[in-house]
């Protein structure tokens, strides 16, 4: 019955591309306004025709740009098709299950027995109560299953289903030093597991989920060293915090880099997987980045700007220096910190020209004078200090400073 429910999904018309009819992967429109999907598109021009197809009108131009805000209409419509799919499945499984009945699930599950069918039984256990997820957090042997379940499972529809059940008694399981020892002795297997939900999977819920566990399990540097350098699980974070991506998801890849992006190698590779880049993107993104996105997106861009690879690289990136100057105000008081943090470290403790220069190009002066006179803490108060200076010592910026000597004279800090 289940099966059925992928023949009574409705596709909004417009997420269907004109050409193929099905639902776009990657929609592009021309320049009669029309979107189609990239591949049918491409198709229909590579075989010679200079027409739309949908309105036959003559292409001024074959050029196409990329149709971001459909795209995330596609995937924000696909990703709850799926939850309601995960629903139904849910909903199927029998609604009574009691304490009692956990043991023999247990016995079943490692038997292997219909795991999808009692993975169902757990979860709509484990969402009645937070009494049921502690009862499953601390049922012997519980999370032991778990764990095996992410190494040996390749299918990743099951493998979704486990994190999804383990995100639910994650905050009762209380001792995080033997959860991380349990995972991270599987000899990668389960971070093969996680990295393989992050990769491939289609609920958002479930690659949050991984991420959580990821976090929850890197308590000192042993272990952030081991995440950090698993292949290609840095790279895959840095995909996901593009813009393009639920912004749920893209705060939890934030979080997740954070946490374990302590390492001078880690840092390194960030900067060589252009991080940085992607950092300046939220930063300009405007209404579509959250508060507590840029507040993380500046706290990842301070922490590689503490080497000189990151700094050189940030530095050469005008339009970064000037999205992180433009965040000083107006955002909290924490991305005010992080902001003011790498204008200082680039400016002031290692003197970049470039730096300087676009600091002056995004306004900086006036934002730093206004900063100054706001309630900040003495730490923020003594770097904005110390980028004044800059604008005194150095003679390009003179007269930017002359036109502020009688209205600013008494927060000037010389």
């Amino acid at each position: 019955m289940v099966r059925d429910v992928d023949l009574y999904v409705t596709v909004p018309s417009f997420f269907r591309c004109p050409i193929s009819l099905d639902v776009m992967k990657s929609p592009v429109s021309l320049c009669t306004g029309v979107t189609y999907d990239r591949t049918s598109i491409e198709r229909w021009l590579d075989s010679g025709n200079n027409t739309c197809p949908a309105t036959m009108q003559v292409l001024n131009s074959k050029e196409f740009v990329p149709n971001r805000t459909l795209q995330r209409l596609i995937k924000i419509w696909s990703d709850s098709v799926q939850t309601q799919k995960d629903n139904r499945v849910d909903s199927s499984a029998s609604s009574v299950v009691t304490r009692e009945d956990i043991e023999v699930l247990v016995k079943e599950m490692r038997a292997k027995k219909d795991k999808n069918d009692r993975l169902s039984k757990f979860m709509c256990f484990a969402k009645e109560s937070e009494e049921n997820c502690e009862f499953l957090a601390k049922f012997d042997g519980f999370v032991e299953m778990l764990v095996g379940f992410l190494v040996g499972d390749k299918d990743i529809n099951f493998l979704e289903r486990v994190v999804k059940v383990f995100v639910l008694i994650l905050n009762k399981v209380g001792d995080y030093k033997a959860l991380r020892l349990l995972i991270l002795k599987q000899n990668n297997d389960c971070l093969s597991a996680l990295l393989a939900v992050l990769k491939q999977g289609r609920s958002v819920s479930s690659r949050i989920g991984a991420l959580k566990i990821i976090e929850a399990i890197t308590l000192d540097a042993e272990s952030k060293k081991m995440v950090s350098e698993k292949e290609g699980f840095l790279l895959e974070l840095v995909k996901l915090i593009s813009l393009e991506n639920d912004p749920r998801l893209i705060e939890a890849s934030l979080s997740c880099l954070i946490a374990i992006s302590m390492s001078k190698r880690a840092k390194t590779n960030l900067i060589n997987f252009k991080v940085i880049a992607e950092l300046r993107k939220l930063l300009t993104g405007g209404q579509k980045a959250s508060v507590s996105i840029i507040e993380k997106a500046l706290k990842l861009l301070e922490m590689v700007t503490s080497l000189r690879e990151g700094r050189a690289e940030f530095c050469n990136d005008t339009a970064c220096v000037e999205a992180v100057m433009n965040k000083v105000l107006k955002v909290s008081s924490e991305a005010t910190e992080h902001a003011v943090m790498i204008l200082w470290s680039v400016c002031y403790l290692f003197r970049d020209g470039d730096a300087q220069d676009a600091l002056v190009k995004s306004n900086g002066l006036t934002k730093i004078l206004l900063l100054m006179q706001s309630n900040c803490s003495p730490g923020v108060r003594q770097m904005s200090g110390d980028l004044l200076k800059i604008f005194r010592v150095n003679s390009k910026f003179s007269s930017c400073l002359s036109s502020y000597d009688t209205k600013t004279t008494h927060i000037m800090p010389f």
